[in-house]
């Protein structure tokens, strides 16, 4: 037999009043009023009190409200001996008003008392609880038996199925409570993934651009200091100009892929092959790509043709795009023949992750890519799911 439903306490966010609707909490609040003005009515209203009875019984009223109240808050924080001990206060003081001749006040808090436990006190205590307060008041009744049997079950059923919906209500609170920590990760995680692809934007854009500008800048300036001719130095010079003007552009083109602004790739294929010198070749129907694998391919394609370039200027160079059924593929081959080594400075310039961020590109979205020798020179090869 499992005891944990009988021994377990309604949830804290069943017995708060946090996420009541307005209209709940205005009805609750009605109502309270109503019992409230009637048990007044109820117990002054027949001007059976007079003198210090009338402000003995005022007190209790009064110090009736302010044990509910603190029954109220004892429960919320799962505090048992104070809640239990205030429970049987009220059915003590309940008690005394019937003494006092407050028939009708006992009555309304022996009743009151008996749903209020079972909606918020553990079923073991609330049913024990139930049954004393219950019992008092049907000794006490001048109902019939059936009338008073009738009377105290319809409490305690009424005092059960407001525990469940206020269980139900707790459920409820504590899901959207972990829907909204959910989203919240997913934000954080959304947002950490954009700074890593911000990263990725940054490296593939400036780092080959500026790592060789700084190469022919220093070049330019060991060559001023060994007296080598003006023109030489100007190359250098112009060269390292040029390469911060196709930076800026690339910058320009990065800034607008971040803002979903993106060029077609075959669009943006066919003006770096031309720009390079090289062959493109397209494959299958072209279609338009998602925005995290057209930036794949078009960094990528960046990558491989400035490799070439370094390290094989002159070779001949074919950029291939196919458009398969479930993917694209890009692969970017330089022949072997007429390969020739490019300049030494720009050979070694690049930060050296430039193969590894496009890998690590690729493995982001599921894809994959292979890069080395082969017999027609070197290759790089990139598929992603698109």
């Amino acid at each position: 037999m499992h005891l944990e439903p009988w021994t377990s306490w309604p949830s804290r966010e069943a017995l708060s009043r946090e996420g009541r609707s307005h209209t709940r909490t205005r009805i609750g609040l009605g109502a309270r009023l109503a019992a409230a003005l009637a048990i007044v009515v109820a117990t002054f209203g027949t001007g059976r009190f007079t003198g210090w009875a009338v402000a003995a019984v005022a007190c209790g009223l009064l110090v009736i409200g302010y044990a509910v109240r603190a029954f109220y808050r004892a429960t919320v924080a799962h505090r048992l001996l104070p809640a239990l001990a205030l429970y049987l206060g009220l059915l003590a003081a309940a008690a005394g008003t019937r003494a006092l001749g407050a028939s009708a006040l006992a009555a309304v808090v022996w009743c009151g008392m008996a749903v209020i436990g079972m909606e918020r006190l553990p079923l073991v205590v609330a049913v024990p609880g139930g049954l004393l307060a219950l019992g008092t008041y049907s000794a006490v009744s001048h109902e019939t038996w059936l009338a008073t049997i009738a009377t105290a079950g319809g409490l305690a059923l009424f005092g059960y199925l407001l525990r469940l919906d206020a269980e139900a209500r707790g459920t409820a609170q504590r899901l959207l409570a972990q829907e909204r920590a959910a989203r919240s990760a997913e934000a954080e995680s959304a947002a950490l993934a954009e700074r890593a692809r911000i990263a990725r934007e940054i490296h593939d854009v400036l780092a080959h651009s500026l790592s060789a500008q700084l190469v022919h800048l220093e070049a330019a300036r060991l060559m001023l200091d060994s007296g080598t001719p003006t023109d030489q130095v100007r190359e250098r010079v112009v060269a390292a100009r040029r390469m911060a003007l196709e930076g800026l552009t690339e910058t320009r083109q990065a800034l607008s892929a971040l803002r979903g602004e993106f060029t077609p790739v075959g669009e943006f294929l066919a003006s770096l092959a031309a720009a390079e010198g090289a062959r493109l070749e397209v494959e299958g129907m072209a279609r338009p790509l998602a925005a995290e694998a057209g930036q794949a391919v078009r960094r990528t394609a960046q990558e491989a043709v400035t490799n070439v370039r370094k390290h094989a200027s002159g070779a001949a160079c074919v950029l291939r795009l196919r458009y398969l059924d479930q993917a694209v593929e890009l692969e970017v081959r330089n022949a072997r023949a007429g390969r020739r080594e490019g300049p030494p400075e720009l050979a070694r310039s690049g930060s050296g992750y430039g193969l590894l961020g496009m890998r690590e590109r690729a493995e982001l979205l599921g894809g994959t890519l292979e890069s080395g020798p082969d017999e027609g020179g070197w290759h790089v090869r990139l598929r992603v799911p698109a």
